[in-house]
């Protein structure tokens, strides 16, 4: 090809005089050209005419044809060292004017989004939407929880020596090629072959407005759904968190559903986004019964990875409390829960004497006696908490919302919720999806502002694995 035949396909393509065109670029996909990179870039400057404007990125190695625009006589920097571009044409200083300034490299304020406010376009010259830029704009936009912050020391236009730190600033691997379908299907997006390569060619606004709505609809929109793909896995997992953090309650998940072993734990809590483990269970063993060296230093690994225990759990009724809770207070556990049963009152002076917080988890009573036995362990100073286990009241052949709940009027003790679920004849299920009307006591505790513990898989099974109940958990929330 050469410069007059390239003009010529790009008109064709959409590209009109006095457009605004944002350009990714690879030129090794173009194939032969006549002229090299300087007659690629002025193909494009004569498609757009003397009034149009030709913007790149050029914040880092991004290709030759940034290389060419960067040098040419009039090009404009944008003063930010980070998402830096440079433009040619007459719309430049208004596109890349006080960058720096933005509180995001990316959003508001930029030459991203100054972009899609003027009409521009994108063109994506050889290259997929991968390369796209423009979509870190709208992450930053809908400030997604998986970004982070990113700081520089740089010269302003004026001289002047700063330090800054700009937000949400856009991390590693996403799936923005998957982005392209919604375009396609709403006829936004017009690709031709020009030469070997493939262009795409797309208004900036209708880009921001399709994956705006995305983004508020589904968080990872823009991440993929590869189990081996740590990075996303990852940002998933920050998602997770970052909902979470905005409930009343604090989400634990117990060491039994977590995995076997402790790195296999931290790792299956990291990629789920919960920090917060109730130690039931380690190597298959109670942990209970294990050794306080070797407890205290499992707590200890858990905490340098950011890992709290939230208590420590047994799943027996101790013929001896005062032995357990010693446990819990050389292994730096502040809270115990206990089955509950008749001696339940045994353990009231030995955690107070030991300043450990106990709580009595009903146990396959049915409501009334739960509740008459628990109120026994009430009489202290410092009273006991109910951890209401709602797949035990399933065992005890009641509906746990529209009886046990009410009748035992456990709403002014309990203090953790099990997130498990059961049928009838004793099979563990997924939420929802048995006889513990989880929902609805999950429910009825978000409109209170609970803010005392849910613990997935707390002292019963969950047939599955913690991202499987992650998910459960999610969906649960997410259809009420």
């Amino acid at each position: 090809m050469n410069k007059k035949e390239l003009t010529k396909a790009l008109k064709e393509l959409g590209i009109k005089h006095g457009a605004i065109v944002m350009l990714h670029s690879s030129y090794l996909s173009l194939g032969p050209f006549d002229g090299g990179p300087e007659a690629v870039v002025d193909a494009f400057l004569d498609a757009i005419g003397v009034k149009g404007t030709l913007m790149v990125p050029v914040f880092g190695a991004l290709g030759v044809l940034t290389d060419v625009v960067k040098k040419r006589p009039g090009a404009v920097i944008s003063p930010c060292p980070k998402g830096t571009v440079a433009a040619i044409g007459p719309k430049a200083e208004e596109l890349t004017r006080d960058h720096w300034k933005a509180d995001t490299a990316h959003g508001e304020g930029t030459p991203f989004t100054r972009l899609a406010d003027l009409g521009g376009y994108v063109c994506l010259f050889g290259v997929d939407q991968d390369r796209n830029t423009t979509l870190h704009s709208i992450e930053a936009l809908l400030k997604l929880p998986y970004l982070s912050d990113t700081s520089a020391t740089f010269s302003t236009p004026e001289g002047e020596s700063v330090t800054k730190t700009w937000k949400y600033y856009p991390g590693p691997h996403r799936d923005f090629i998957g982005i392209e379908r919604y375009l396609r299907h709403e006829g936004l997006i017009s690709i031709a072959r020009i030469g070997n390569a493939q262009v795409r060619l797309m208004k900036a606004k209708d880009l921001f407005d399709i994956c705006l709505e995305l983004g508020e609809h589904d968080p990872a929109f823009a991440l993929c759904n590869n189990p081996a793909c740590a990075d996303c896995v990852r940002q998933r997992a920050a998602i997770f968190a970052d909902s979470m953090a905005h409930e009343a309650f604090r989400l634990a998940v117990s060491s039994r559903l977590a995995g076997r072993y402790v790195p296999e734990i931290i790792e299956n809590m990291k990629a789920a986004g919960i920090k917060y483990v109730e130690l039931d269970y380690l190597q298959g063993k109670p942990c209970a019964k294990m050794p306080a060296d070797k407890l205290r230093r499992a707590v200890q690994d858990f905490l340098e990875e950011g890992i709290e225990v939230s208590a420590l759990r047994l799943m027996y009724i101790p013929s001896e409390y005062e032995a357990v809770i010693k446990l819990a207070k050389d292994s730096v556990i502040p809270r115990v829960v206990f089955p509950l049963a008749e001696n339940s009152c045994d353990a009231i002076e030995p955690a107070q004497i030991g300043e450990i917080h106990i709580s009595f988890a009903n146990n396959g009573q049915d409501s009334k006696l739960a509740a008459a036995t628990f109120q026994k362990t009430r009489l202290g100073n410092v009273p006991p908490g109910f951890t209401f286990n709602p797949a035990a009241f399933v065992k005890a052949g009641e509906f746990p919302f529209l009886t046990s709940y009410r009748q035992g009027r456990f709403i002014k003790t309990i203090e953790q919720l099990d997130l498990v679920d059961a049928t009838w004849c004793g099979e563990s299920a997924g939420f929802a999806r048995g006889n513990a009307e989880v929902k609805e006591l999950l429910s009825i505790l978000r409109c209170h502002n609970f803010s005392g513990w849910v613990c997935l898989g707390g002292g019963a099974a969950y047939p599955g694995s913690l991202a499987d109940a992650a998910r459960d958990l999610a969906v649960l929330i997410e259809n009420m």
